[in-house]
């Protein structure tokens, strides 16, 4: 069932970095993101994937993780993703606001569905992964997604009006991911 699939796909952050990706499958998750619809249909959107453990380790210092999270630099060594995907816009094709956003979740749906989890950067240090990638002027980095085996839990908890919205972890490493009623996100009008 759908629903499920929405339900299993959380931002995770912590994996089993051992897990390998074989580079196929992130060339199927993108094509699930090429498929996916485009504003005004221009396509403008690009894809870097890693699965190579050296280009992993120069992606990894330009991420970071978990904001609300302020003790925590990151995954540690041994839990970190298996794989990368750096979602480009090429300036010489067009600008869409919102092509990411939605190429981004078809991924991360596809990766949920086989077995596989992520999480979607936005913080990213741009100029410098550019850099190291030596990726050309004409496109701008928009997200990047990590991919890999999950190590943690994710559990999302209801809360009301007005509560705080922070993600926290517990003693044991459980993910806490507070989210709001239904009936608080409806617009009665």
């Amino acid at each position: 069932m759908f629903r499920d699939l929405v339900l299993r796909n959380r931002s995770y952050r912590r994996f089993c970095e051992e897990y390998t990706i074989p580079r196929e499958t992130m060339v199927e998750l993108v094509d699930l993101g090429r498929l996916s619809p485009s504003s005004g249909n221009k396509q403008p959107l690009k894809y870097i994937i890693s699965c190579d453990k050296a280009k992993n380790e120069l992606i990894f210092p330009t991420l970071m993780w978990a904001g609300y999270l302020s003790d925590w630099p990151g995954p540690e060594q041994g839990e970190r993703p298996s794989a990368y995907v750096i979602i480009l816009q090429d300036k010489n094709i067009g600008v869409s606001m919102v092509d990411h956003g939605i190429v981004a979740q078809s991924i991360m749906l596809g990766a949920t569905e086989l077995g596989l989890g992520g999480c979607m950067l936005n913080n990213v240090k741009r100029e410098q992964l550019k850099q190291v990638l030596n990726i050309p002027d004409h496109f701008d980095i928009l997200l990047v997604l990590a991919v890999g085996k999950p190590k943690e839990t994710v559990v999302l908890e209801e809360i009301g009006e007005g509560a705080d919205i922070k993600y926290w972890r517990d003693s044991k490493r459980i993910h806490h991911v507070p989210k709001r009623k239904l009936k608080d996100v409806i617009v009665e009008i």
